[in-house]
């Protein structure tokens, strides 16, 4: 929160205190506010023994929090699976609408939940990592379905309490909060965006900003905009289209270690397009579609139509060109745009399409949502992403991670897990074709390219500076493959 300038925060779950006690010692301006005058009565004491904190505690309904607490806030934290307690959705709507309007406008609420969609699906599992009771508790559910969850806790005296809660699943709870006026909401396992290995996290934290962004008015994310500007330069145009591949700026499929990197390029695009069978009549939506080869292809080889979403003003300047000098500007809609807010309609695309791109995103939840928001009932999904090994230890990628200026990365477990969450179903190779040693491959290839048009001259054309940081992150990429910490490969799925 402190990165985010965030002064004020109002606890609404405080029950005992003790996270408005760890925030008033963070530095923040701390109101704390529950439903029970006994626990705010014992909330108030915890405080003054911890630290001789003296609690600002206000009694407080969630469905009229405005009467009863006053003020706007940087942010509002309801936590401690507590939003679980309200069993009508009525009601649940009614304290997010509450929570919204005691929001400054760029505020940010913060909400965790059990993951009650793996205890629903799988059965109740528990890493006890992030939270437990204590070593003299046990807890499991008595008693689980999809409208109650009664966690039975057995104490090591032989006592037994129980808790009755509303299992709510993570879509459900994101969808709620975007129905009150929440536009960003992102979603973390166990505090990480994505969580890496093949276990299910036991909490999920949805932090949900109350900033307004005009669908009309071009805005991106950070991390977006962060992309688009590397993007953009110069540089980056310079380099990707001289040294990259020209019209293919994507990962290869090599068949030879020497092999030109746009065959392989280009070989990629042909093994991705070969899993679709494709037809004239079909649409396809190319999202981060750089230069615009792979919709060339598409529209040359198969005659269908392609919407090539980017958001580099740049590189579409480039692929327009190219485009028309090859005849194909009436199969081939060239769009600036992002893909965390795809500009077309519900069910209107038979295919998407993506090469390396959604890597660049901080919302890749909200880009997989877009997807299935745009294709059609039965429509296809294919793509590919540099990703995190699953298990990867997120310390193993920080160099890479700092030079894509993100937190994190997607994983093969991560995608799986969210396309059935979504509704898809894997198609080819089990839903994905894993080719790893590609991407070693690749990165190998285009840094001994770096390498040898820089003493042709490539200089002259790009900054040293540039050059320089691009060849050490290259290194990064083939190290991180080599050991394994890094995968790639073609992900096909159905809607």
């Amino acid at each position: 929160m402190r990165k985010r300038g965030v002064k004020s925060v109002l606890d609404v779950a405080t029950g005992t205190g003790f996270h408005s006690v760890r925030m008033l010692e963070a530095g923040f301006e701390t109101v704390s506010a529950d439903g029970s005058a006994d626990m705010l009565a014992q909330a108030f004491s915890n405080g003054m023994e911890n630290g001789g904190h003296i609690l600002r505690v206000v009694q407080a309904d969630w469905r009229w929090l405005n009467r009863d607490v006053h003020g706007e806030y940087d942010a509002i934290v309801c936590l401690g699976n507590s939003f679980t307690h309200l069993f009508s959705e009525r009601d649940r709507r009614k304290a997010l609408a509450e929570f919204y309007a005691m929001l400054k406008h760029d505020g940010i609420l913060i909400l965790d939940q059990r993951n009650y969609d793996a205890m629903l699906d799988e059965g109740y599992s528990s890493k006890h990592t992030f939270y437990y009771c204590g070593e003299d508790v046990a807890v499991a559910p008595e008693y689980l379905d999809e409208g109650l969850c009664r966690m039975r806790y057995n104490f090591s005296d032989g006592s037994k309490y129980y808790l009755n809660m509303f299992p709510l699943r993570k879509d459900y709870t994101r969808r709620l909060m975007s129905d009150v006026g929440f536009q960003t909401i992102d979603t973390y396992g166990d505090f990480q965006h994505t969580y890496r290995n093949e276990e299910e996290p036991d909490f999920f934290v949805h932090v949900a900003q109350k900033e307004y962004i005009p669908e009309d008015d071009g805005a991106y994310s950070a991390a977006t905009n962060t992309a688009r500007s590397y993007y953009n330069s110069p540089d980056a145009d310079t380099f990707y289209h001289q040294v990259w591949g020209g019209e293919d700026i994507h990962v290869g499929i090599y068949q030879g270690a020497q092999e030109p990197i746009a065959d392989a390029s280009r070989r990629t695009v042909e093994r991705m397009a070969g899993k679709l069978g494709l037809t004239a009549d079909q649409t396809v939506l190319d999202l981060g579609a750089g230069f615009g080869g792979s919709a060339r292809y598409l529209a040359e080889t198969y005659g269908c139509k392609v919407t090539a979403l980017n958001l580099s003003e740049v590189e579409n300047e480039r692929n327009r060109e190219l485009t028309a000098a090859r005849g194909l500007t009436a199969k081939i809609d060239v769009v600036d745009g992002s893909f965390e807010a795809i500009p077309a309609d519900d069910a209107s695309v038979d295919v998407v399409w993506s090469q390396d791109a959604f890597l660049h995103s901080g919302n890749r939840n909200r880009v997989l949502e877009e997807i299935a928001r745009v294709l059609k009932p039965g429509g296809q999904l294919v793509f590919t992403d540099p990703m995190a090994a699953d298990g990867t230890d997120v310390k193993h990628l920080q160099p890479i991670l700092d030079r894509i200026h993100l937190d994190d990365m997607g994983s093969p477990g991560y995608y799986r897990r969210q396309l059935a969450s979504l509704g898809f179903r894997a198609e080819s190779e089990g839903g994905f074709e894993e080719l790893r040693e590609q991407l070693v491959n690749h990165y190998g290839r285009v840094l001994a390219e770096t390498e040898k048009q820089e003493k042709e001259g490539l200089g002259n054309k790009i900054s040293s500076d540039y050059l320089e940081q691009m060849k050490k992150g290259l290194g990064h990429w083939v190290e991180g493959g080599s050991r394994k910490n890094l995968t790639w490969g073609i992900f096909h799925y159905r809607r």
